[in-house]
């Protein structure tokens, strides 16, 4: 039997970053988490001349949690994640256990008020907007979603009969629903029908396949090109996954609709911060002072915890601005 093409067996361990990158995708996490767990991965190995982590414990991870806060100047948010990226690194891969990190100087989170636009700099933000972008952001405002919740949206969660939207791929392990305006029911129906022929088009030229979460192309395996699965906004062209391989259509990518709102504010004259992340917080702010319950605007939000949505009060209270100025007798 001639073996000079065969694949040669190995039993050689995966290197240490390649084992990261198999146990995220064991567990499911998405690509974004992979990437960033391995590049802490990375560092910390840098940071401590190339040790392996198994050769170290409690001390360098404590050194380098506190290198990121002192030296680096790192965020509260950018420090507790590479602590994640530590933990799932000697728990989930290497089996050991660094145990309670007593050291470590933790980065200051300051508690900062979110930026609100009113509804009037709302409105003259989405007026200069246009086509596609246009109802990103309008979708954006008009149900709270964040910004990957929207650029990964998928048309089976699009309810126009109960007029809802179903949020899947969200920072919580469960779904939530938010309602879909009924003001933008029109436009995004005719955007649909749009992208529903892009999707035929693929399909005769023997593609039209889209990436499926958690395995479901296993299960089902021709669920990737069924019409229900597609992203409500693609990308314009066709891209290879870094994971499989596989070319397929994945959705828009997120910085083109943050690019598109910075254009927006400058040209609707805003001096305010405004990101995507902004109209969220006024969906939020604006559903408050038109009197909604603040349960139903943490449901809404997705919030595990309703002090996190507890914030909103704070920007509608605008505390000590009821007292007069001075300067104005």
């Amino acid at each position: 039997m001639d073996t000079h093409n065969q694949p040669v067996a190995s039993n050689q361990k995966p290197k240490l970053l390649d084992q990261v990158k198999n146990t995220c995708r064991l567990r499911h996490y998405s690509i974004r988490t992979e990437q960033a767990y391995v590049q802490w991965a990375k560092q910390f190995i840098l940071y401590h001349g190339k040790r392996h982590p198994a050769t170290m414990a409690k001390a360098e991870v404590e050194a380098f949690l506190t290198h990121l806060a002192v030296d680096r100047k790192c965020s509260a948010s950018t420090q507790n994640q590479a602590f994640h990226a530590l933990l799932f690194l000697y728990r989930e891969v290497l089996r050991m256990d660094f145990g309670q990190l007593d050291e470590v100087t933790r980065a200051q989170r300051r508690k900062r008020l979110p930026v609100v636009m009113t509804r009037t700099e709302t409105q003259r933000v989405l007026a200069v907007m246009t086509g596609t972008h246009q109802l990103m952001a309008k979708l954006l405002y008009g149900t709270g979603m964040r910004l990957m919740e929207c650029v990964r949206l998928r048309v089976k969660d699009a309810d126009f009969a109960q007029r809802l939207i179903t949020l899947r791929d969200t920072k919580s392990p469960r779904d939530r629903v938010t309602m879909l305006p009924e003001s933008l029911a029109p436009a995004l129906q005719a955007h649909l029908q749009r992208v529903k022929i892009l999707h035929e088009e693929d399909l005769k030229r023997g593609n039209g396949r889209v990436y499926l979460p958690s395995a479901l192309h296993v299960k089902y395996p021709n669920a990737d090109r069924e019409w229900c699965w597609q992203y409500v906004f693609p990308a314009a062209n066709l891209s290879r996954d870094p994971r499989s391989g596989e070319i397929r259509r994945h959705h828009v990518n997120e910085n083109s609709l943050q690019k598109a709102i910075k254009a927006a504010v400058r040209q609707a004259g805003l001096t305010k911060p405004v990101t995507c992340h902004t109209f969220r917080h006024s969906f939020a702010t604006h559903l408050l002072e038109s009197g909604s319950d603040i349960r139903t605007v943490q449901e809404l939000l997705g919030h595990k915890d309703v002090s996190t949505t507890m914030i909103y009060t704070h920007v509608l209270n605008r505390p000590g601005l009821a007292v007069k100025s001075p300067l104005d007798g």
